[in-house]
């Protein structure tokens, strides 16, 4: 906690007062980095109306939220149990919020009629090969441009 404190320009009492100790201190940050990613990401695509860019901006957006995320963060997450489940628990909202999409430009006629909880599943998928670093490593596409990708896959296979 000595080590946080400095570098967080804080006393240890400070970073106390938030978790009694470094594991529960992590879990805070990363309950509040994703929750900052979520607000980015629905705040991205507010503006949109047409159904297939609602589909392309969100998945852009979490590209652009997870951006910050270093190599060495995801790793950290995929080491630290309580953090990886917060990280599954957003990838499933994730990709359920992108079923709710397709769901809707389904029922106003952009889309033709698709297994959404299926594409849901794909999404998921590839959003977790793609945070692990899989994609990257299997492609050599950075990870936004995988999302961008992801994307533009999903549209053209929904799109009437």
């Amino acid at each position: 906690m000595d080590e946080f404190a400095a570098r967080l320009n804080c006393s240890k009492r400070t970073l106390y007062a938030l978790a009694s100790s470094k594991e529960q201190l992590a879990v805070l940050a990363v309950r509040h980095f994703f929750r900052r990613a979520t607000e980015q990401v629905e705040a991205a695509i507010v503006r949109s109306r047409a159904p297939a860019k609602r589909v392309t901006r969100y998945l852009e957006a979490v590209a652009e939220a997870l951006r910050p995320a270093s190599r060495a963060f995801r790793d950290d997450l995929a080491s630290f149990r309580p953090a990886t489940e917060i990280y599954e628990q957003n990838t499933l909202a994730a990709a359920q919020r992108v079923r709710e999409l397709i769901d809707e430009g389904t029922r106003v006629g952009a889309f033709r009629r698709v297994h959404a909880a299926f594409v849901g599943e794909v999404v998921t998928a590839t959003m977790r090969r793609i945070t692990s670093g899989e994609i990257a490593a299997a492609t050599g596409l950075s990870d936004a441009e995988a999302y961008s990708e992801l994307a533009q896959l999903v549209v053209a296979a929904i799109r009437r």
